[in-house]
This record gives structure tokens, C-alpha cells and sequence, in this order.
């Protein structure tokens, strides 16, 4: 398996080559015989995290878990709720914030913005900085 962290200009192409949207998404799976690969957008994980009141490197687990899970074959858009459980017990195991399948539902509760700019553009103590493409 390999992970891409890459910005929202690349995570569009992807996304629209591979899906058919032409806008920037967090997080893209690809399945392969060996596993797959997943895509990151930092940018994206950047604001979420900014938003959802986390660490950015949270938000990055976050990203990878709900693309591993897509590897594993699960799917939130027609599994009635059987991923979003998967997610959600994972998530507590590990000790993560809130899922990506809470989010679109508007079940998780999005905390104040934090002050001194967004997550990105601070780089003290192991904040994401936004950069090209980083691989794993």
C-alpha cells in the first residue's frame, strides 16, 4: 500500500479522472490486488482539522482509516450504516476524533476556529505545513 499526501490541485485530478467530480476531496481509495493505494489531500486535512478542532496529524489518521476501510471493501454510500460502525469503533480504539461518515451526516459538533491563521500555515512543535506531493 502506498499513501500520497498531496495538495487539492492533484486530489482534483485524481478525483476527476477516477470519479468523475471535478472539485478537490480529502481522501481517495484505490483498490489493487495487493491492497490498493490512498490519496490525501494535506490542504483539506489542514482545514478539517482546523475546523474540527484537532491536531492536523489526527486528521491524517482519520483520512487513512476511512480509506483503509474503503480498501477493505466497505462502503458508507449503500452499507446502511455498516462502515460508519466499523469507523466509529475503530476510531474510539485508537483514540481518534470524530469520522469522516459524522461529518457528512452532521453528527459531530464542529468547534470554534482556532486563532493565528489555519493549520497549515503553522509550523512549530510537528503542525502540517502544506507541501507537494510527500509518499509514505
Amino acid at each position: 500500500m502506498e499513501i500520497l499526501i498531496t495538495g487539492n490541485q492533484r486530489i482534483r485530478e485524481l478525483n476527476r479522472r477516477f470519479r468523475g467530480k471535478d472539485k478537490p476531496t480529502d481522501v481517495l481509495s484505490f483498490p489493487r490486488s495487493d491492497g490498493g493505494d490512498i490519496a490525501i489531500s494535506a490542504e483539506m486535512a489542514a482545514i478539517n482539522a482546523e475546523r474540527y478542532g484537532h491536531a492536523a496529524a489526527d486528521e491524517l489518521k482519520v483520512l487513512i482509516l476511512h480509506g483503509i476501510l474503503h480498501l477493505a471493501g466497505y462502503n458508507h454510500e449503500r452499507d446502511n450504516g455498516e462502515m460508519a460502525a466499523r469507523e466509529a469503533a475503530l476510531r474510539r480504539q485508537l483514540g481518534l476524533p470524530g469520522s469522516l461518515i459524522e461529518r457528512t451526516e452532521g453528527t459531530q459538533k464542529i468547534a470554534p476556529p482556532k486563532h493565528g491563521g489555519t493549520e497549515s500555515q503553522r509550523t512549530s512543535k510537528g503542525k502540517l505545513k502544506t507541501s507537494p506531493e510527500v509518499r509514505f
